[in-house]
């Protein structure tokens, strides 16, 4: 624990992102990019002798990360002990210490009574300043097994994976289709929230590591390819190896099939997203060439965000860079209550009204959160020439009838919002099949990759599964969390045992 009575003494306070007047100009990341570690002391300090911490179990941490050891190294300023520690558990803590939720700090006891630790903040602190002081480095395996491993996908599933299987000796291939590594977390993730740079510096050591990467390589693939691209069959790869992994992520969005839906000026979120990001990462720098054929541009536009969670408000925070000229953000749902409902008690992951950095921005720029509740989409209207105009849409209410709940339109509320540029952010189906289709993968229910949570072995020998290709649309983290075991059973299955946790 940190300070005995520290949770009695002080206040959370989170550290601020920069200004909304100034990082809204910018493509920058939002976190201002200091610590304070005097601050971190007294945040580290508020962390209890809880007894039994949940914060790192299922219900809190994926990944299981020992956080009241290093909470108490951060309070007594030995952060490498503490860098040690949080390295032990993830490979990646500047991806979650950025992009992560925070579900430790749902299931923080302190949070029973008061606010939580600042779990989140004190992790992305330490391994910045593991960086700062070039305490983390590159670390290849002193042997090597024989065994060649391919891995499909390079996301955090599929990173976290060839970290561990290259530490155990293995020989690790890492195929990625697009033109860089790093698959959710280099084009799924705005600039803003995850920067390019601290991916690839993680990508950079493990090549060091002796990971090979290979892009442009679209496993599966067939036909024409896009300029650059190389198709890559399925079963060659896994001829040439002794083992596989699919960590390709659920890449297949969810439709709106509602007329109009053919209209220009309607696109899926991540169309947005990648243009977007893939641009700025083009022109080397933080500045956007709107005017790029390749991007979907948002300037001087209305923009509909249709759906919520962290892709629509990544959605939002992006128009507003671009300079659009108004922006609204439809939900079916209600508002969340601003405190915890009674069917969702401590520990679970509290469902409540949270104002994210895009929310911020936009009541900043507009006046107003941008978010509509209870908003159901009729139609696209059609401008005349082929080009969304507006959106129809009508209210709906939601009653619970035997313990389900039930949505009814409400009459008399329909009406059209106009509209320029239309982005659907309603989740994701599964994985894309061609990648699977062509040795037999066998598919559950939702369509992912049928293979069992903590074995992730598929139907065909050899072949593993692991993160949201098989769990379906989650967190980073777990995909960390599924990458590493994974990982482990992989090296179980070609050595015999493990020593991989």
């Amino acid at each position: 624990m940190g300070k005995p009575t520290g949770f009695k003494e002080f206040k959370r306070e989170t550290e601020k992102y920069r200004e909304v007047s100034v990082r809204v100009k910018d493509y920058g990341e939002i976190f201002t990019g200091t610590h304070d570690i005097e601050h971190l002391k007294t945040q580290g300090a508020r962390c209890m002798d809880c007894g039994v911490p949940f914060c790192q179990s299922e219900n809190g941490c994926p990944v299981n990360n020992l956080i009241p050891e290093w909470n108490h190294l951060v309070y007594s300023e030995q952060w490498q002990t503490a860098l040690n520690r949080l390295h032990k558990t993830n490979n990646f803590p500047e991806f979650t210490g950025r992009v992560c939720p925070a579900p430790c700090e749902g299931s923080c006891v302190l949070g029973i009574t008061n606010p939580a630790v600042t779990i989140k903040n004190i992790e992305n602190a330490i391994v910045d300043k593991g960086f700062a002081e070039n305490w983390i480095k590159a670390m290849p395996p002193e042997n090597r097994t024989g065994k060649k491993v391919a891995i499909v996908g390079s996301g955090p599933a599929g990173l976290a994976a060839a970290a561990q299987l290259n530490k155990a000796g293995h020989t690790v291939t890492v195929y990625e289709r697009a033109d860089r590594i790093g698959g959710l977390l280099m084009y799924g993730i705005p600039n803003m929230k995850l920067g390019k740079d601290v991916v690839q510096r993680r990508v950079d050591l493990l090549k060091e590591e002796g990971v090979v990467f290979v892009s442009n390589a679209d496993v599966g693939g067939s036909g024409v390819m896009p300029e650059g691209v190389q198709a890559i069959d399925v079963k060659a790869l896994q001829n040439e190896n002794d083992a596989m992994l699919f960590a390709t992520g659920a890449t297949k969005p969810r439709d709106l099939d509602v007329p109009g839906r053919g209209l220009k000026g309607v696109h899926f979120a991540m169309e947005f997203l990648t243009a977007s990001t893939r641009a700025l990462l083009d022109s080397d720098g933080l500045e956007l060439d709107l005017d790029n054929s390749q991007v979907i541009s948002a300037k001087d536009k209305k923009v509909v965000v249709i759906g919520g969670g962290d892709t629509g408000t990544d959605c939002i925070g992006t128009s507003l860079r671009h300079g659009c000229k108004s922006i609204v953000n439809f939900e079916l749902l209600p508002q969340s209550p601003a405190e915890r409902a009674e069917d969702n008690p401590w520990p679970l992951w509290p469902l409540i009204h949270r104002v994210d950095y895009g929310h911020e921005e936009s009541a900043e720029r507009f006046g107003r959160d941008p978010r509509e509740y209870r908003i159901l989409t009729r139609e696209f209207i059609d401008d005349g020439n082929g080009h969304v105009a507006g959106v129809r849409i009508v209210e709906v209410k939601w009653a619970k009838v035997d313990d389900q709940w039930n949505m009814e339109e409400v009459e008399g509320t329909e009406k059209v919002w106009e509209a320029d540029l239309v982005l659907l952010s309603m989740g994701f189906l599964g994985p894309e099949h061609y990648v699977s289709d062509a040795v037999y993968v066998d598919y559950d229910a939702r369509s992912n990759y049928r293979a069992e949570h903590g074995k992730y072995t598929t139907n065909i020998d050899g072949l593993f599964a692991a993160g949201d290709c098989r769990r379906g649309q989650s967190l980073v983290v777990w995909g960390i969390n599924e990458g590493r075991e994974a990982a482990r059973e992989i090296d179980r299955y070609l050595m015999g045992e493990s020593l991989l946790p």
